[in-house]
């Protein structure tokens, strides 16, 4: 087969409290966070959001440790899994390429041309597919693909989506139990699955399969625990006037104290490492709604990381993929209704959301209401979802 190549694809995140101002800036200037009707606002828009939410993001970051230990993780991650493939007689090089930090999606790109790669496996670090996490990764791609004729001549496969990965499974199963049988009355935990957050039109009017992922996940990660424990699955991180995908963890953390529950453990579903949403937005500001809420014994089950099983399922996922028909980037980022990405439609006016920045609150809505109002000359304020 030759020189084979595995590319892990992350959000990113800044390293230390310096690196928060330019990561927020790339994060905003992205299409699939912020959606405006004309892209000449994009870079102004993301330049003021930015310069208002860096503060407040660094108090957040603070709390963590002063940066985003994401990098790091995901760097382990790779080690353990080449180590993991040869193991398999599988022997291949790990590059690692984040969206809106070091190291870029670009600069992985280059590093491995630089190799000679003959094959390489595109594998996000998202079990479940969005439009705006694994989607704007893979429409990236697409366009450094399109403008590099050595890129082209480079045989590759995608991996949309690997929720249904039986270790994948297993490892969040094995992390769950072992935070369940801490507690006294293991059988009487509830087990609270909490997602990222996407606003209802990317399901609804983008087709974004991502919803229906998380559900299906959910239920298979019960399955695979086979305990009788009750449980709920919620989305945090919604945040503005635009309607998200409910139940709001929030919420659910509140109506479950109200119905006389007194131990949880909260399962990141949707991460596979530590970040700024599960250590300060879950272990922080959520366990304090929980403690209001009567629910005195909070727990939650560690992301994945490089637990041994996770990093099988992630070889598992690579040696499958390298047997099995190539799958192109083009068919990865196609959404089973067709909507144009590029430029934005009507319905994508607004503002969305993606990992790592709903950490905090941001006043933002008059001032984008009104450069879409000066801009367009039409009343668009219901339409604006707020970042945090």
């Amino acid at each position: 087969m030759g020189r084979v190549g595995v590319l892990l694809l992350n959000l990113g995140g800044p390293d230390k409290l310096e690196d928060v101002g330019p990561f927020l800036y790339n994060l905003f200037s992205d299409p699939e966070i912020i959606r405006l009707p004309f892209r000449w606002l994009q870079r102004p828009l993301a330049w003021f959001i930015a310069s208002r939410r860096v503060k407040t993001s660094q108090e957040n970051y603070k709390q963590i440790g002063g940066g985003s230990p994401l990098r790091r993780i995901t760097e382990a991650q790779g080690e353990a899994l080449k180590e993991q493939l040869s193991d398999l007689g599988q022997e291949a090089n790990i590059y690692v390429g984040m969206r809106y930090w070091h190291p870029y999606t670009e600069e992985a790109i280059a590093l491995l041309t630089q190799d000679d790669i003959d094959k390489l496996v595109i594998l996000p670090l998202y079990p479940q597919f969005s439009i705006s996490t694994s989607g704007s990764s893979f429409r990236l791609l697409e366009k450094l693909w399109q403008e590099d004729p050595k890129l082209q001549r480079l045989e590759y496969t995608v991996i949309p989506s690997w929720y249904k990965q039986p270790n994948y499974l297993r490892a969040m199963a094995d992390l769950i139990a072992q935070e369940i049988d801490q507690c006294p009355n293991p059988d009487e935990v509830h087990i609270f699955f909490s997602a990222h957050g996407v606003p209802k039109s990317y399901v609804e009017e983008a087709g974004d399969p991502y919803q229906q992922e998380i559900e299906e996940c959910t239920y298979l990660i019960m399955q695979t625990l086979n305990r009788p424990n009750a449980h709920t699955l919620a989305y945090q991180s919604r945040v503005g006037p635009v309607e998200w995908l409910q139940p709001y963890t929030e919420d659910a953390l509140k109506e479950l104290g109200a119905q006389g529950v007194k131990d949880i453990v909260v399962v990141p579903i949707s991460f596979v490492s530590e970040h700024i949403e599960t250590l300060q937005e879950i272990d922080i500001e959520y366990r304090e709604i929980a403690e209001e809420a009567g629910i005195h014994n909070f727990r939650r089950a560690p992301a994945p990381n490089t637990h041994p099983v996770f990093i099988r399922a992630l070889a598992d996922l690579v040696v499958e993929a390298l047997e099995q028909p190539n799958f192109k980037l083009s068919q990865a980022a196609q959404m089973k209704k067709r909507v144009k990405m590029y430029p934005p439609e009507s319905w994508e006016w607004g503002m969305t959301t993606s990992a790592e920045v709903w950490n905090g609150r941001i006043a933002m809505l008059g001032f984008i209401a009104l450069i879409i109002e000066l801009v367009t000359g039409h009343g668009l304020l219901h339409m604006i979802g707020l970042l945090q």
